[in-house]
């Protein structure tokens, strides 16, 4: 029985996942108990540090647990503040930093203190699927600048001007990137800040798998553009804290001020107790430190390997430079990205990503945020996998 209720404009502007269907049968194999191997989750498989979990304890047990201020206790935003001036170069006083219920709702913020209905959102495509869903939520529409394969999905600022309008308000930034792990080089960084400067845009720099670097140098837009750049960040990937939900926002004090009010009016404070634990993050650098460094350097490990893997199956897969994605190209198992995802999860029992959200045709995404024996039993499936799609168009003349 339906009932008299009409959906809204905006929820019905949401674009259903093409990844859904996907998700559906790899949950329903498992359920049936077939051993389906995940490599679509994006977060660490690693325990968050003890010391930070320690805090945590140690903050329920003092009784943290009420209300903080909407934009995060005085005692994180000094410690964002620190970190962004150590790690970053970046100068944002403690006013001019927020703290959220994760990064998601510091961009989710930032677009809706920042843009107006027929603003364009410049865009780097392959992209993480919420960016342009979140900018077409404002009513602002995304506009996507796409990468090749062929330079590592490395940003064109000259392809990125070309498509700068009299309605453009906005370039959205991640660096290094989810889905395909670019790192953007000084000199791109650079001429983007420059692009910013020369038709007053904002750049909402997304930098939260700023540590999971390996072969480039990671660099903060906002040191070429501090005026012109909002920084975002959070917990979850380099901590391993994504279920604690802390993100948060450096920029412009009237922009920080706007982000403050709106969270005001929607969650409130994030968690109380995360916020304590994230501050034991930021503060103990050396126990904080020897976590990243130990988690990058296995990161590195399953990397190589697996981009090594995979182009010996004749999947044509770039080495990313940061995060923890990889992109091959797919088109020799099927010319449809979702239908390559199909096939692997039937024919492979291996769970992937299809290009399809993130502007990614042909391609899929794999999480190497698992274990090497996870990987290595990957690159036997998908090459068992490929040896028997062979046999069959072999068979058949297709």
């Amino acid at each position: 029985m339906s009932g008299p209720f009409l959906l809204s404009a905006r929820a019905l502007s949401l674009k259903p996942s093409a990844t859904v269907a996907v998700t559906g049968r790899a949950l329903e194999l498992r359920r049936a108990g077939v051993d389906v191997i995940s490599m679509s989750v994006g977060e660490p498989d690693f325990d968050t540090p003890p010391h930070v979990c320690a805090a945590a304890i140690r903050a329920i047990e003092e009784g943290k647990t009420r209300y903080t201020a909407v934009n995060g206790i005085a005692e994180l935003r000094e410690a964002v503040s620190a970190k962004f001036r150590r790690e970053n170069g970046l100068d944002h006083a403690p006013d001019a930093v927020t703290v959220t219920g994760g990064g998601k709702q510091a961009l989710f913020n930032a677009f809706f203190a920042l843009l107006n209905p027929g603003d364009e959102v410049l865009i780097p495509a392959p992209y993480w699927v919420s960016y342009p869903e979140m900018v077409a939520l404002t009513g602002a529409f995304p506009v996507m600048v796409p990468t090749q394969a062929e330079t590592g999905f490395q940003l064109d600022p000259v392809a990125l001007e070309a498509r700068v309008t009299p309605m453009t308000r906005m370039i959205v930034l991640n660096s290094p990137g989810n889905p395909t792990g670019a790192v953007f080089s000084p000199e791109v960084l650079q001429a983007v800040a420059a692009i910013a400067q020369r038709h007053n845009l904002m750049i909402v720099s997304d930098e939260i798998y700023e540590h999971l670097v390996y072969d480039a140098e990671q660099v903060s837009i906002g040191t070429f553009a501090p005026e012109h750049t909002l920084t975002i960040n959070g917990a979850s990937k380099a901590y391993a804290m994504t279920g604690w939900r802390i993100g948060y926002a450096g920029g412009p004090r009237e922009v920080i001020a706007a982000m403050n009010a709106l969270q005001s009016q929607s969650t409130s404070n994030a968690s109380s107790v995360s916020q304590y634990a994230a501050l034991a993050a930021l503060q103990d650098h050396e126990a904080t430190n020897r976590f990243v460094q130990h988690a990058r350097s296995e990161y590195r490990r399953r990397r190589d390997r697996i981009v090594a893997g995979l182009n010996a199956l004749g999947l044509p897969t770039p080495k990313p430079q940061g995060a923890f994605y990889v992109m091959p190209d797919t088109t020799a198992l099927h010319p449809d990205e979702l239908e390559a995802a199909r096939l692997i999860l039937d024919g492979a029992r291996v769970a992937v990503v299809p290009g399809t959200d993130f502007a990614a045709p042909g391609h899929v995404r794999l999480s190497y945020a698992t274990s090497m024996e996870n990987i290595e039993e990957v690159l036997r499936r998908l090459g068992a996998l490929k040896a028997e799609l062979q046999e069959k168009r072999g068979r058949t003349g297709g």
